[in-house]
């Protein structure tokens, strides 16, 4: 591995040592030269981690086949690290950033400054679909990028009003490419593969774990300015995800729907709290034009 980049993205490939290690590595290692300068017992010194972990890691590195794992991926997707100058900015900015990225479609997708994250229940109510059509079907011809997660419900009906309004979107993943999930419309994720972009911080042959989607929720909404909450419980993970959004420091707009329905309550508890409260695509494109162009 003869550059910092590829050997970030085989450290990365490696499940036995977490972002916040190789982080911690960086600090005093940047330049990820430690399979030469650091013995195992160094290296498990320097990131934390047992001493037994370490020495695996550097069996595993130093394995000829990582290499033709990571040649496979060069050859079938984009691979944008941390050291890259084409590395989103958006995510430069947030906490807890993804060191590593792998990308099916168009990267230059990712420098739409007017881009829009999507959320909400995987079990939408009659209401949803045709209020999210109203709202969103005018921002997407004005050019907003649609964020999301390809998740059943709100998360693929964005998806899908971008590709069949002839506009843009962009898929962020819980799972690696070689295990789509959920499954349920793999037209959907060819589309966006071909013509869009899809976006996961796994590698390519990382099947989904629970833990990956409050994971992957941070990059859906760090990829945009602002997050559009469609319906939402009190207790789910949309509502996590508006948290990590606040905490990025990014805008909230809700979607208020009808007095009494459940997947309600997380909408009209954010307008109460301060979030903009959105009747038309208007709400958006006024406030998203005055504040971010």
């Amino acid at each position: 591995m003869n550059s910092k980049r590829i050997r970030l993205i085989g450290l990365h490939s490696l499940s036995m040592i977490s972002r916040a290690r190789i982080r911690t590595l960086l600090t005093s290692d940047p330049e990820l030269d430690f399979l030469t300068n650091f013995s195992p017992e160094q290296f498990a010194s320097l990131t934390g981690i047992p001493i037994h972990t370490s020495h695996m890691i550097y069996r595993r590195l130093k394995d000829p086949n990582i290499m033709k794992k990571l040649d496979n991926y060069f050859r079938r997707y984009t691979i944008l690290t941390w050291f890259d100058d084409r590395f989103p900015p958006m995510f430069r900015t947030i906490p807890d950033p993804p060191l590593v990225l792998y990308i099916e479609g168009h990267p230059d997708l990712l420098s739409n400054a007017f881009s829009l994250s999507v959320i909400g229940t995987r079990k939408p109510s009659p209401y949803a679909f045709p209020a999210m059509k109203q709202v969103l079907t005018p921002l997407i011809k004005q050019g907003a990028l649609i964020v999301s997660g390809m998740a059943y419900g709100i998360d693929q009906y964005a998806h899908t009003l971008a590709v069949h309004n002839g506009g843009k979107t962009a898929a962020v993943l819980g799972s690696g490419f070689e295990h789509i999930y959920p499954s349920n419309n793999l037209s959907l994720y060819k589309q966006m593969a071909d013509h869009h972009i899809v976006i996961s911080e796994y590698p390519p042959d990382m099947p989904p774990k629970k833990y990956h989607f409050p994971e992957r929720n941070r990059l859906i909404s760090g990829l945009s300015p602002a997050t559009f909450v469609i319906e939402a419980k009190m207790r789910s993970g949309t509502m996590i995800t508006v948290d990590q959004a606040l905490e990025q420091g990014r805008s909230v707009y809700a979607l208020p729907g009808p007095a009494g329905s459940p997947t309600s309550e997380g909408c009209h508890h954010l307008i109460n709290e301060g979030a903009k409260l959105v009747h038309t695509y208007q709400d958006i494109a006024e406030d998203w034009f005055e504040k971010f162009e």
